[in-house]
């Protein structure tokens, strides 16, 4: 009996959230989808008991694309997922797993053991942190209730597993019962409050401004001269007042919006039905922005790693300041997330603060350079990872338009006709797409957006917002014309 015969009895075990007999109407999707959302709030605005305040988030520069809240029982967001994606991915990518994705059964077996990594990755993520010390026991809690840190550590160790369990079964429920996946639908949801945040925030920040844009600006237009705002404070507008991170914002905003429609379309007729016409269309972000939360997913862990070596001693691979590398390997390796990342000027700034030496402008350049690479070679290779793990690759493709009876014009009605026209475009396309992507995400993080959600996160945000609008739109015209579901597969 071969390893993956042996598995497959373990994975059927896993406990999942059972699958729709039939098709489920809109009204009933959208009802989960916004039961689950409306969850999703609750629980990240549930506090870990017993959590102490000076506990380090050694993941709050990911936030945006992690979907967590810090300190919640959200702790994780979907840290563990998108892991053990990235684990199975390049494993089978490498050929170290054999699996055939087209195959129905290798797929349900890749399902269930990305399944099975998930619940060891809530482990692997949460363990690091307790043992480092980042995340502490409240010891005033401790002495009032009379019992030892250990077992309020043990507490917050428990409270974090069940919140990464809960993100699990609530991106299963919406992924088989509402519109779109779990996982993109919390990052919306966190990267949205993250730019309302940044919109109208009063509290104060380092700086001992408003962190919102909108207060931040009343307060400048009371309190400073309009004209040196305008000449010699120009510097200080751009960066410290927003207007740079604003119109970033809006103008990644539009162009990820005009990048989602643009595409490439395949004619199709059917094959018994004379004079049905369709198009199949191949968009230029093929594999969605999706393949950036593995990239940067990628980036988090190499950092995490970093941060429990460092704060045992081991410092060959770079020392922290909190959960920033400050020399080192790693910190050539840290992504880009704002102005203060690579404006020389701005990083002295940030690393003076610190107290430690600032690098050189060539090491500054460096870093920029390595993200890059980092960013549009990762996007190349997860996009071609995510399309074949996903059955959106060429003969998935294929199968899928010959079962719903449609062919191409000008071309014998088998699969293998229509594999060769999809091998034409749907591979070059995603390249394309990736590093493009990948581009965009590295200009967004470097200028810098509002509420700090940055360049991959309002870049995943609207990409999904898009992709979520035409799957309610999609939905609805399921609901009005029920021969469409054939195409889909849906009963």
């Amino acid at each position: 009996m071969s390893l993956k015969e042996s598995l497959k009895p373990i994975f059927n075990r896993l406990p999942a959230v059972s699958s729709p007999e039939g098709h489920v109407h809109f009204k009933n999707k959208l009802t989960w989808t916004l039961g689950i959302l409306v969850l999703y709030f609750a629980l990240a605005n549930v506090p870990l008991f017993g959590l102490s305040p000076d506990s380090i988030d050694l993941f709050e520069s990911y936030r945006a694309f992690f979907a967590g809240a810090s300190g919640s029982l959200m702790l994780l967001g979907i840290g563990p997922i998108v892991t053990a994606s990235i684990v199975l991915q390049l494993l089978v990518g490498a050929d170290v797993i054999k699996l055939d994705m087209s195959n129905p059964e290798d797929q349900a077996f890749f399902q269930g053991a990305q399944k099975a990594l998930v619940f060891v990755m809530i482990v692997l993520e949460a363990l690091p942190q307790i043992a480092g010390g980042y995340i502490q026991p409240d010891a005033a809690l401790a002495a009032t209730l009379g019992v030892s840190a250990s077992l309020i550590t043990a507490i917050i160790f428990i409270q974090i597993c069940i919140g990464g369990v809960l993100v699990l079964f609530m991106d299963e429920v919406v992924s088989k019962w509402g519109i779109g996946s779990g996982v993109g639908l919390f990052i919306v949801a966190g990267v949205s409050q993250q730019i309302v945040t940044g919109l109208f925030n009063w509290a104060t920040d380092s700086s001992g401004l408003p962190a919102g844009f909108f207060p931040k600006w009343i307060y400048l237009l009371q309190s400073q001269d309009i004209g040196y705002l305008l000449t010699d404070g120009i510097g200080f507008t751009l960066i410290n007042g927003g207007i740079l991170a604003l119109f970033t914002t809006i103008i990644i905003f539009l162009l990820v919006v005009y990048v989602e429609s643009t595409r490439i379309e395949i004619p199709l007729a059917h094959s018994a039905v004379r004079g049905a016409r369709g198009k199949f269309p191949v968009k230029l972000i093929y594999a969605s922005v999706l393949p950036m939360i593995l990239v940067r997913a990628l980036q988090a862990n190499i950092q995490l790693i970093g941060i429990v070596l460092s704060s045992r001693g081991i410092t060959i691979f770079g020392e922290y300041v909190g959960s920033t590398p400050v020399n080192g390997i790693m910190y050539y390796l840290s992504p880009i997330q704002s102005p203060y990342d690579w404006v020389p000027s701005l990083v002295t700034a940030t690393f003076s603060s610190y107290g430690v030496a600032a690098p050189a402008t060539w090491q500054i350049a460096l870093h920029v350079l390595v993200d890059a690479v980092f960013l549009i070679v990762g996007g190349i290779i997860f996009a071609l990872f995510w399309i074949e793990t996903t059955g959106m690759g060429a003969k998935p493709t294929a199968k899928k338009i010959f079962n719903s009876g449609m062919q191409i014009p000008g071309f014998r009605r088998n699969i293998g006709s229509i594999e060769k026209v999809m091998l034409r475009y749907i591979p070059k396309v995603t390249v394309i797409g990736g590093a493009f992507i990948g581009f965009l995400t590295l200009v967004a993080s470097m200028l810098g957006t509002l509420g700090g959600a940055g360049g991959t996160g309002l870049l995943l945000a609207v990409s999904i917002v898009y992709r979520l609008y035409e799957d309610i739109a999609s939905e609805q015209m399921m609901e009005m014309h029920p021969m469409v579901r054939s195409f889909f597969g849906q009963e």
